[in-house]
């Protein structure tokens, strides 16, 4: 069954698109930018935005009924490769011992000036 996710522990989408989609037990996770649910741009350093990113993430999962143990990939677009070091280091602290498949896209740029956005797909827990 298909349905759509809404949360508002999560920015509200500013476009025509979900926070999340679900199909039966999976979960596909809209690209998410460092936001803070109020809709406050983060524009901190590349570990504070990557963070707010991962909090919106966790949030839209948590309003499933699934959790960051339960992502299956991630697509992380950076503004700078050079980034990539900081980022992998927050992104760690999150995950843990779980390390689902992932892929890196450099960008040019992205949305209102932001240095990531990550996009997920992960399996509903149980």
């Amino acid at each position: 069954m298909l349905h759509r996710i809404e949360t508002t522990a999560a920015p509200t989408p500013a476009g025509h698109y979900a926070q999340a989609m679900c199909w039966n037990d999976l979960i596909f996770v809209a690209g998410q930018l460092p936001i803070a649910p109020d809709g406050k741009k983060v524009l901190g350093t590349i570990g504070e935005q990557t963070r707010q990113t991962l909090e919106n993430l966790r949030a839209i999962l948590d309003a499933t009924g699934s959790d960051l143990q339960h992502v299956l990939k991630t697509t992380v677009y950076v503004t700078d490769i050079a980034l990539w070091n900081d980022v992998n280091a927050v992104y760690a602290q999150y995950f843990g011992d779980h390390k689902p498949a992932r892929a890196i896209v450099p960008v040019k740029e992205l949305h209102y000036g932001f240095l990531i956005e990550i996009e997920a797909i992960a399996v509903k827990k149980g």
